[in-house]
This record gives structure tokens, sequence and C-alpha cells, in this order.
């Protein structure tokens, strides 16, 4: 091979190695500061500048700064896990633990719990079982950063894409309400913040400055905490010291399609008695809305009736064991502390 060809041919890697180089160098780039390339969020960021007098500028610094959270899709596309039956989903939000950590934050926070429930009409107890629920008492309130996960789900989650552009919109006006840093606010995968997990539309919405400093702070101050979940019970239609749930028993013709409807109560109870389903025990009244509600038990089925407030909690979350379970550590709770 002649000098030429030699020179020729190395002349040909090296452009064939720069290429690649480049390549690899605009991958890298397009991943450092991928969401001020993104189609999606051009277009958010355009709409927060002409809709709520955003700065366009600091709106690219900032999304210059936040990071696609790939496990946070792998996450919440990954296949639902199979149901638990109820006696399996109750065993892991109703334990002795909890039950004793439910007991010392109602003692540590007795005067804020009882001020709240004489103003809000909320029961303290319901409070402290969803604050439990869904932290630990504040133990595990969430360590992604929210606009990291927010901006995730927004841009690079189809399915889900308008909701989450929409809680993401509210974040960013929460934020600049109260001059809060957007970066250093921390919550679940799906954005959930706080001792009481809240969206940012829920914290725009019902979330209460109990101190009155001005600020909303559902991360670090109980008592906004506290307060916050009661008046989105309040604004959801929680009837004081009226019932949750009672146990029932029904006839063999009880028309099972009638169970687990997932809808607002809407039967009477006297209706409900009719069809063949009614309260174990206990008097209640005839007009009462109800819901006939079954529930797996390790040897066989129990039965239901879920009342108004039985459905504001699943307004708290969807899931109708969900509200069973917060009511009953309630009730536990309550129970251990009279004791």
């Amino acid at each position: 091979m002649t000098v030429g060809a030699h020179y020729k041919k190395g002349t040909q890697v090296m452009r064939i190695g720069l290429v690649l180089l480049g390549l690899l160098l605009s991958q890298v780039s397009y991943a450092v500061g991928e969401y001020t390339q993104h189609p999606l969020t051009l277009a958010f960021i355009d709409k927060m500048v002409d809709q709520h007098h955003f700065n366009r500028k600091q709106l690219l610094g900032l999304f210059a700064k936040v990071e696609k959270k790939q496990n946070i899709l792998e996450a919440i596309a990954r296949p639902a896990e199979k149901v638990k039956p109820w006696y399996e989903y109750r065993k892991i939000f109703i334990t002795n633990e909890r039950i004793a950590q439910g007991v010392q934050f109602w003692r540590e926070n007795q005067a804020i719990l009882s001020e709240v429930e004489r103003k809000y009409q909320v029961s303290a107890k319901m409070v402290v079982a969803i604050i439990g629920v869904e932290t630990g008492y504040g133990r595990n309130t969430g360590k992604y950063r929210v606009l990291d996960a927010l901006s995730t789900l927004a841009f690079d989650y189809p399915p889900r894409a308008d909701f989450f552009v929409k809680e993401l919109e509210a974040f960013l006006l929460l934020t600049k309400q109260q001059q809060q840093d957007p970066l250093s606010l921390t919550g679940s995968y799906a954005g959930a913040m706080g001792y009481g997990q809240f969206m940012p539309s829920s914290v725009r919405n019902f979330a209460v400055d109990y101190n009155g400093d001005g600020v909303i702070d559902i991360w670090h101050n109980k008592g906004d905490a506290i307060a916050s979940v009661a008046n989105y019970f309040k604004a959801n239609g929680w009837q004081y010291r009226a019932p949750v749930f009672t146990l029932a028993k029904k006839t063999a013709n009880f028309n099972e399609q009638l169970l687990n409807t997932k809808a607002k109560p809407s039967r009477s109870l006297n209706e409900l008695r009719s069809l063949g389903i009614s309260p174990l025990s206990g008097d209640y009244p005839a007009t009462s809305p109800v819901e006939a509600l079954s529930y797996q038990v390790e040897n066989g089925w129990e039965y239901w009736l879920g009342f108004n407030n039985f459905y504001v909690i699943t307004r708290y979350n969807r899931s109708q064991m969900y509200a069973l379970a917060a009511w009953q550590l309630g009730e536990a709770i309550e129970d251990a502390r009279s004791k």
C-alpha cells in the first residue's frame, strides 16, 4: 500500500471517529439539559409565560436543572400487582407499631388536633389515621424532587400526561405564590407532598396556613399538615360524628352486583334492607344513603355498609379498602389512646 493510500485511510478513520464523537457529545448534552429541548416542555413554558406571566428565561434556567427520572417511568408503567384480598391488605396498615405511633403522634399534637377538630368538625382520629397511612406520621414523605417527578410524568408519560401537566402548572404557581424554590421541595414519585401526601392542586385548593406565617408548609409544620387534611375532608362533605361504616348481614337472595359499585352512596338504608342487606347491629336513620360493600377475609367474606363519610375518605384515595383500613386504624388508635 502506498503512503498516499495509508494517509487516505487514516483520514477516513479520523472522520468517522469525529462523527461518532460528535454524536456521543450531542446525546450527552441532550441528556444533561433534556427538558430545555423537549418540545412539550417548550410548549408548557409558552403557556406559563402567556397565561401566568412567568419569565421565560427563568423557566428555561429552571428546566435546565430538571432531571428525567427513568425509575419513575418504570414504576408508574409497571403492571399493577395483583390486588391483595382485604385480610392481607389490612395487615399492611393496621399494625401494633402504627397504632402505637399514632397514639404518640396524637399525644404530641394534642392541642393542635383538638383545635382543628373544633374548627373543621372533622374527627381527630381520622386525621391522625390518614397521616399514619400516608407517611407513617411524617416519617416517609418521599425523597424525589417534586419538579423532577412531575416533569418526567408530564413530558414523558403519555397515558397520564394531561393530569401531570396540570399538576406541574399548579406546582409552579404554588411555589411562585409562596416564594419557594421549586427545586427544593420533595415528595413521592408521583409528586405527592408532605405529611398528608397532597398533589399540588390539592395544596392550592385545600391546604391551610394554620400558624398564619404566610407560608403553607405541609412538609415540616405539623399544624399546617393536620389542618390541611381536616380541611380536605370538610370540603368534601365530612359529617361530624356521623357513622362511617357498620358491619352488615345479607340474605341469600341479595343481588351481589350491588356490592362495591364505587359510586356515591345513593340508596337509602331502608331500600337496601328491602333488597336483603342490613346492619348487623346498631340503630341508624332509615333514610341514610349507604353503599353495600364486601371484603374478603381468610374464611369467607365480610359485608359492610358505608355511609357518606366512607365516601369522603374515598375522595382522598379512591380505593374502598383504603377507606376501611384508614377508618379502622383511627378506631384502633382511639381505643389504644383511651386505655
